[in-house]
């Protein structure tokens, strides 16, 4: 079977193939060409690993998606698509293999890697899970419960809703559906964009998908195989906005410890007043330029501990409830605002990403196969509208939300409160109408509004459905007018504030008088909309040194990537209607605030328009020199100017009183002709290719920026065939599954049994010992001082020539080399347990198999940060994958310090010391050995 890529005129990839499987497996081929670095980055982010190379500034991240276990979920979820679904599980993997068959010749065009040392790494089974939860974890914004508990705390209950915004959490995303009877083709139309972090490369990846079972065109996750979120099958198209509900609970727990070191237990105090056992582990988060840090990881019976510090912020170190001395109230009456915290979220408590949705996607005809599809959505919550070329129309929400106290909904909870557990899910999803032809999702209060807590304010909502409202003849060619729409509704307090002032001096009135005539659009050409702009940020910054909100100021310094929902000065500017509505806010004279923001900005007034100051502000991992203008002969691109606010259409957010460059917008644009598919249309902010100086790496930024659109090509006849890009099938499959049944043989060297991209390292292939032609390797590896615990110091090269072709004739122990990037790196033997001494020492049980691993110096002398933990983790993944064991067995020189450490990172757990009785091999002997068990099991 094969699969082939073909390219549009804007280096979109169209991939046509002889089944689903072949078509998963070019995707990922495709994106791994496109977007290596991107989802590269994605991988170690969902793993806790990004610090390793992007330094000290990914630190938070990654202590953040060690907490709160992304990656243990992940594999949870994808061995519970296997039992569940394993056409979808297979249907994933063969996307994983594409994207590992790509990614040596993605990073080979993609500088970044080199700029940081990073070398492309291999992506598990469940990596693609990962990436979507590492993605969509913050989206129901959870943080804003500690906001809120904080708000509670300072202010009093009757503050949170003046403040009620997610504000730095969500900006929104537009949808909107037409129907027949307001189309010029009788047939629907459905348009949008959602608004996200702009990225570079994009979020959002353009894509064709074809094969007998399918034909579809949409907008994918780099990482992710199929298309998710926004998709034209050809007969159906369907969309999908943030539902804001929610359905992720945070609980403050009682916790308390016993014993030390690696040996600490720790408890936590459950809703039955008795204390149950929690898990808990260290994990060393590796950081570029800096020493390692380690994190501490516990789950309750609730979920994953996020938080581990006080209100002071500082870390709990154990003993009692919460980290203070003795064990307190058992009963657990009363507050506590010292203890950790811990998520409740429903992939973890369901094992269930909602991935059974994308085949069925893929493969829907009709409204209903999509709303059926959508019947096993999980993570996020979304509502979704679908059209089909019947007339059928959905406008319904999609995925899972657990019932429970409303409470949980607003506050952090106490887990030894009886009262706030889950109890099933919600059910039926609640659905929308399409009133007069029209359908309008903007976040706002909808089908949701029973689901979530806070919604966004309706003026994108209320100007779409007024633009729609005004014709019955709409094309699809018509869209893109109505998603650079810059009218900005939540202008008007303001405006009626400083309208109502009198005893203004002249310059401060003509100012006045300026945004009195003003039209409201905030467009990029517009002195008005760039007054209007300086005197909103000098209110937003008056307001929020008040000393009325002054306890807002110093809240507790929880982790950092929690910053976001709590800082005062992003939550007055994006709750400033309800803070110039409300009827009293804290005895502040609102008015003499206006005034002298007026004032202020008066004596020194924008120099320009809107656009000088509204530029774009992407978040890249790294800097890109062909961006900022560092590459040599390149001219620096610059941010361009923008269009657009928070509340307008033109969704473009920036931080009112902090900065007006924009980090949020329009991650893509989508127009879909439900009759006609090639009349489609689509944008992303840069390009299809992640690759610098690639001629779609920015190309479609222009269009982007003047709000044009590039049409969605359907005729094969239209594209061109990218060279050397047919993929065949290969007669073995990437991954072997039983022992030694593939071995794989390069450039004729021997044949390795196992192979691997191991990032920061390069390619490690495993090859069975060559007594005879290793022995220059070997000797001087085992008998060295570094190897003394190796037990074979003093041996000649003869006794060890003898002891490897005694391992030689024995079925039951096998010897290997690593080969590190073609240079010998470390020496790897496998033995049968129960064929070992070491089954003299404790119950050998079926699936054991036991190890040792000598690792070899540098060959230049110099260690490299987590070489040895590397190869480490490449000998585990044979034996446990490939081979197929259930647990590994090690046995280190209870001496050997180092070597215990790294195991104990590595997630081996210790078994008790033990003492190995002497052994004797032909013409020699070795004698006891005191040694230390430890186990890691393939779970």
């Amino acid at each position: 079977m094969t699969a082939e890529i073909y390219r549009d005129a804007w280096g979109v990839p169209h991939l046509r193939a002889d089944d689903a499987l072949e078509l998963a497996r070019a995707q990922g081929l495709a994106t791994a060409h496109d977007r290596a670095w991107q989802i590269e980055v994605e991988r170690h982010r969902a793993r806790g690993t990004s610090a390793a190379f992007l330094g000290a500034d990914a630190l938070a991240w990654d202590r953040f998606a060690r907490q709160a276990l992304l990656d243990d979920t992940a594999r949870r979820c994808f061995a519970a698509l296997e039992r569940r679904d394993p056409e979808t599980a297979d249907w994933v993997l063969a996307y994983v293999d594409g994207v590992n068959q790509g990614l040596t010749e993605g990073a080979r065009r993609t500088p970044e890697f080199d700029a940081v040392g990073l070398v492309p790494g291999r992506w598990e089974p469940w990596t693609p899970l990962g990436v979507w939860l590492a993605t969509h974890i913050l989206f129901a914004g959870f943080p804003a419960k500690l906001w809120r508990e904080e708000v509670v705390r300072r202010l009093g209950p009757d503050a949170v809703a003046l403040f009620a915004t997610d504000g730095p959490g969500t900006s929104g995303s537009n949808g909107w559906l037409v129907t027949g009877e307001r189309t010029a083709t009788g047939q629907p139309v459905i348009a949008g964009d959602p608004h996200r972090f702009i990225e570079a490369p994009g979020v959002y990846q353009q894509v064709r998908l074809s094969c007998p079972g399918f034909d579809v065109v949409g907008l994918a996750v780099p990482g992710v195989p199929g298309i998710a979120h926004f998709g034209h099958t050809g007969t159906v198209a369907w969309a999908i906005t943030n539902a804001m509900a929610d359905y992720q609970d945070l609980y403050r727990e009682r916790l308390r410890w016993s014993g030390d070191g690696e040996e600490r237990l720790v408890e936590a105090l459950g809703p039955d007043g008795k204390w149950h056992a929690a898990s808990r582990h260290v994990e060393t988060v590796e950081v570029a330029g800096a020493d390692p840090v380690e994190v501490e990881v516990i789950e309750t019976e609730r979920g994953p501990v996020i938080i581990n510090t006080d209100v002071n912020g500082h870390a709990h170190k154990g003993g009692g409830q919460g980290g203070r001395a003795g064990e307190g109230d058992e009963e657990g009456g009363g507050e506590d605002r010292n203890g950790p915290i811990s998520l409740r979220h429903p992939p973890r408590v369901r094992e269930d990403l909602g991935f059974s949705s994308l085949l069925p996607l893929l493969r829907a005809r009709r409204v209903a196969d999509v709303d059926s599809a959508l019947d096993d959505w999980a993570e996020p919550v979304n509502v979704v509208q679908a059209a089909d070329i019947e007339g059928g129309l959905l406008h319904r929400v999609a995925g899972r939300v657990p019932v429970r106290d409303p409470l949980n909904g607003t506050r952090i909870v106490a887990a030894w409160e009886p009262g706030h557990e889950w109890h099933g899910w919600y059910a039926p999803m609640p659905r929308g109408t399409v009133d007069d032809g029209i359908a309008v999702m903007a976040n706002q209060r909808g089908p949701a509004t029973p689901l979530g807590v806070e919604f966004a304010p309706p003026h994108r909502a209320t100007r779409l459905r007024t633009l729609l409202d005004a014709r019955s003849d709409w094309k699809a060619a018509d869209m893109a007018a109505l998603h650079m729409d810059t009218h900005l509704a939540s202008a008007a307090p303001l405006l009626d504030r400083l309208a109502a002032l009198d005893g203004l001096s002249p310059a401060a009135a003509a100012l006045r008088g300026h945004l009195l005539r003003w039209d409201r659009h905030m467009a990029a050409d517009s002195t008005e909309a760039a007054l209007y702009a300086a005197v909103r940020s000098a209110v937003v910054r008056r307001l929020a040194a008040h000393p009325a909100l002054s306890p807002l100021t110093g809240l507790p310094q929880y982790p950092e990537v929690f910053r976001p929902w709590l800082a005062l000065l992003p939550r007055v500017a994006f709750a400033l209607e309800s803070l110039l509505t409300a009827e009293k806010l804290y005895g502040i004279d609102r008015a003499e605030v206006v005034r002298a923001a007026v004032e202020e900005v008066a004596g020194d007034p924008p120099k320009g328009v809107w656009g000088d100051t509204h530029r774009l502000a992407p978040w890249r991992a790294v800097p890109d020199p062909a961006y900022d203008g560092s590459e040599p002969g390149s001219e620096p691109v610059g941010e361009p100017g923008l269009s657009g606010d928070h509340d307008c259409v033109l969704c473009t957010s920036a931080v009112p009183g902090l900065t007006d460059r924009a980090a949020r917008g329009p991650a893509a644009r989508y127009v879909w002709d439900v009759a006609r598919r090639e009349d489609s249309f689509w944008v992303v902010p840069f390009g299809t290719s992640g690759v610098p100086g690639s001629p779609h790496h920015r190309d479609q930024l222009p269009l982007w920026l003047a709000g044009e659109l590039a049409p969605v090509v359907t005729d094969w006849n239209l594209l061109s065939k990218e060279r050397g890009t047919t993929m065949t099938t290969p007669t073995t499959p990437t991954t072997p599954t039983t022992p030694n049944a593939y071995p794989i043989t390069i450039g004729g060297e021997r044949a390795a049994v196992h192979e691997e991209v191991v990032e920061g390292l390069g390619t490690v292939r495993i090859v069975p010992v060559d007594a005879e032609a290793d022995l220059d390797v070997l000797h001087p590896w085992v008998t060295a001082e570094r190897a003394r615990f190796w037990g074979m110091g003093g041996f000649t090269r003869e006794q060890v020539l003898e002891t490897y072709r005694h391992l030689g004739s024995l079925d039951t122990h096998h010897a290997f080399l690593a080969v590190l990037d073609g240079e010998p790196a470390a020496l790897f033997q496998t033995y049968e347990p129960e064929a070992d001494r070491v089954s003299e020492c404790y119950e050998v049980e079926p699936g054991d198999i036991g190890v040792h691993l000598l690792i070899g110096p540098a060959p230049d002398g110099v260690g490299r940060p987590g070489h040895s933990t590397a190869l480490l983790t490449a000998f585990t993944t044979y034996v446990l994958r490939v081979l197929d064991r259930r647990r590994v067995v090690v046995e280190p020189d209870l001496r050997n310090e180092k070597a215990i450490a790294r195991l104990i990172r590595q997630g081996f757990v210790l078994g008790p010391p033990i003492v190995l009785p002497e052994i004797d091999l032909p013409e020699i002997h070795l004698p006891e050995k005191k040694a230390q068990l430890a186990f890691l099991v393939r779970e």
